[in-house]
């Protein structure tokens, strides 16, 4: 068994509260979650209005298939997919458990 972990450091420019930050980080989280069927959750920066951590974690056979689901997740939200704008990210495959 092989886990895959992604860490998305997200800007929220147009939240003005935490209300406002959690309805776009909650759109990005169910849409990343159906999309690429990956476990999704807000993992810092909880009490910061315009900036968000996502943390994504995908279990997979291969870490090349988990390599790439997280690329995809990565790509999807660099492209700009709803009011976050993707500042960092980093991949970590952990083998065998």
């Amino acid at each position: 068994m092989i886990v895959g972990v992604c860490r998305l450091t997200i800007s929220i420019a147009d939240s003005y509260s935490l209300k406002d930050k959690r309805r776009v980080v909650k759109s990005l989280v169910e849409r990343v979650r159906h999309r690429f069927n990956v476990a999704v959750a807000e993992v810092d920066e909880h009490e910061v209005w315009n900036a968000a951590v996502i943390g994504v974690a995908c279990v997979s056979t291969g870490s090349a298939h988990a390599e790439e689901v997280l690329t995809h997740v990565i790509t999807y939200v660099s492209n700009g997919h709803g009011d976050a704008e993707l500042i960092d990210s980093s991949i970590e495959i952990m083998p065998g458990f």
